[in-house]
Order: structure tokens, then C-alpha cells, then sequence
């Protein structure tokens, strides 16, 4: 099983820690299996989290077995790293660990060099300081996460979710990730060079949301949903619906639409043999042309490299 560590420390953000640890510890695979152990390290028994202590079950000890470590922001960022805990996370990158940083945690990974020469990120408010106190790192501030392979970042708050879920994906694949945003409310995992800030609007005072229309859009991607369509789900006109999705989604909904045949297409392109022009229109594109460009723009790669990469693990699943 996987196993994840943690790490926690003095003035831990309680957001940043219980974010990875709540995500991962309710993954579960398709036989209803655990996908991950998760577990607290830290370097002494009790942690002053700021309105609480922690008693924490592992020690520095768990970072030399763990698969993945998560480092949480710390409410002071520059916090001086204990060497002991410099150590331990040389030694961890040094055997292959997975390293991923949540909001300000990325100035934990920074203060170890590992990020030297590699491109990060953070929460938007606190990129320019990063940038300035670690000028070998190339900092995006505009950017949800980045995923350099071995090291990640990811922005502030609810963009460790989109972190989270994106390396469930590169674990397990597309269905369990799906299975995981699900559980956490979280209808798709935005892709990782999405904007970090969007202004949004006030949330609508009568507390409507656009969960029910986001599953039944999901469950209907494969039909050409015109805008009007979707407003008539949803009970509303054309130009509610699109200033609901900015609110709640920071996207637009056929934007979102978009994306939802994408994840379906990386789903079907991990679980099946079928042509790739065939997984093209099962998923809603109009032509084979108009999905790889729409797949390579948002996923990265091409239909036929993203199958030969996740095909490749799915056998160890």
C-alpha cells in the first residue's frame, strides 16, 4: 500500500494538515480497499498547532519509509527547518520519495534546496516573497499546482485539493481520482495551470448550488449540450447559470463541459482498448482533430502518449 507522511510542525496550518490526510485516508480502489496509509510524523510527540496541540503517533522515522510526504504550511512560512527534519527529507528525496508541498509548506521544500532550479508554487499572496528569498526557484504565482515529478507545489487553501486529487490520478488513475472528488464535494480536479486568484463574487445569499446540474452534465457530456440546454436543468436563464458557475466554479459552463469529456476521454483511454477516434466522439467531441487538439491543450500530452504513459501502471493497479 501507499503509505504518506505528513509532516507537522510547529504553528502547522490545521487546513493544510487535515486537507491531505482527510483526501487520501478516504480513497478507496475499486474493491473498496484502502488506497493509502496516512499517517502524522513529526520530529517531537506534540506539535503547537497555534488553537490546539497535536499529539502526533509517528516520529521523523516514518519520512525513511514513506511513498509520498505532504508538508503543510506553517503560519509563520520562514520558520527556520530543524536539521534533523533537513536531514530526513535529504534522505527521503535521495531514495525517490514523492515530496509535495501544500500553500506556504512550499518554503519548507524550498529551505531544503531541492527546489533549486525548478519551477513552484504558492499561495498567490506569498509567491513574491518565495521568489525573493529563493531566487533559484522559479516562482508561478499563477498557477493552481506544479508537478516537477518528484517535488510538487500547490497554491493556497482549496488548490492543495486540486494538488491532492492529481497525484490520487497518477496513483490509481482517472476513476478512482473521480471517486475521491466525489467524496470531497469536489465534482472534477481542476487542471493544474488553471489561474490560482479569481476574484469572485459574493456567494448567492440563497445558498443554491450547482452540484445537481455538474453530476448531470457529467453524466450527459457525450450529447452537444448547447448553454441554453444546461440552463434548462438547471432552472435558471442563460445569464444566471453563467454567473453562478464563475461563482462557484471560476469557469464557465461550457468551459467546464470542456473538461468534464477530457476526464471522461483520460478515464476511457486508461480502462479500455478502444480507437482513440471512438473514445473522441463517445465523449462528446465533434471530429478526432478537434479532441486531440482540445485533449492535448488541457491535459498536456496527446490522447496516444496519455494511454501509453497511465496504460503502462494500470496493470499494477
Amino acid at each position: 500500500m501507499h503509505t504518506i507522511a505528513i509532516l507537522a510542525l510547529d504553528g502547522v496550518i490545521a487546513f493544510d494538515l487535515s486537507m491531505p490526510l482527510e483526501v487520501f485516508g478516504r480513497t478507496r480502489l475499486p474493491d473498496g480497499q484502502p488506497a493509502y496509509e496516512v499517517c502524522i510524523c513529526a520530529p517531537s510527540a506534540e506539535v503547537d498547532a497555534g488553537t490546539f496541540m497535536l499529539r502526533v503517533p509517528r516520529g521523523l522515522d516514518l519520512l525513511a519509509e514513506a511513498d509520498t510526504i505532504i508538508l503543510p504550511g506553517l503560519a509563520v512560512p520562514i520558520s527556520p527547518l530543524p536539521d534533523e527534519v533537513m536531514l530526513a527529507l535529504h534522505n527521503a528525496a535521495a531514495r525517490g520519495a514523492r515530496i509535495a508541498s501544500i500553500c506556504a509548506g512550499a518554503f519548507l521544500l524550498a529551505e531544503t534546496g531541492l527546489l533549486d532550479g525548478l519551477r513552484a508554487t504558492t499561495h498567490w499572496a506569498a509567491a513574491d516573497a518565495l521568489a525573493r528569498r529563493y531566487p533559484r526557484i522559479k516562482v508561478d504565482p499563477n498557477v493552481l499546482f506544479v508537478d516537477n515529478g518528484q517535488f510538487l507545489t500547490s497554491a493556497g487553501a482549496a488548490a492543495g485539493f486540486d494538488l491532492c486529487l492529481h497525484m490520487i490520478r497518477l496513483d490509481y488513475g482517472a476513476a478512482v481520482a473521480a471517486d475521491a472528488a466525489r467524496v470531497s464535494v469536489m465534482p472534477l480536479e481542476r487542471d493544474g495551470g488553471q489561474a490560482q486568484f479569481i476574484v469572485y463574487e459574493p456567494p448567492a445569499p440563497d445558498g443554491i448550488t450547482l452540484e445537481p446540474v455538474l453530476r448531470w452534465m457529467e453524466a450527459h457530456c457525450h450529447l452537444d449540450l448547447k448553454l441554453e440546454d444546461i440552463a434548462a436543468q438547471a432552472m435558471m436563464s442563460t445569464r444566471t447559470l453563467s454567473r453562478r458557475f464563475r461563482e462557484q466554479t471560476g469557469t464557465t459552463p461550457l468551459q467546464w463541459l470542456k473538461r468534464a469529456r477530457v476526464y471522461r476521454a483520460q478515464t476511457l483511454l486508461e480502462t479500455t482498448d478502444h480507437p482513440i477516434e471512438w473514445i473522441g466522439c463517445q465523449v462528446g467531441f465533434g471530429s478526432a482533430t478537434h479532441f486531440r487538439d482540445q485533449f492535448k491543450r488541457l491535459v498536456g500530452i496527446s490522447p496516444q502518449a496519455y494511454r501509453h504513459a497511465f496504460r503502462g501502471t494500470a496493470a499494477l493497479r
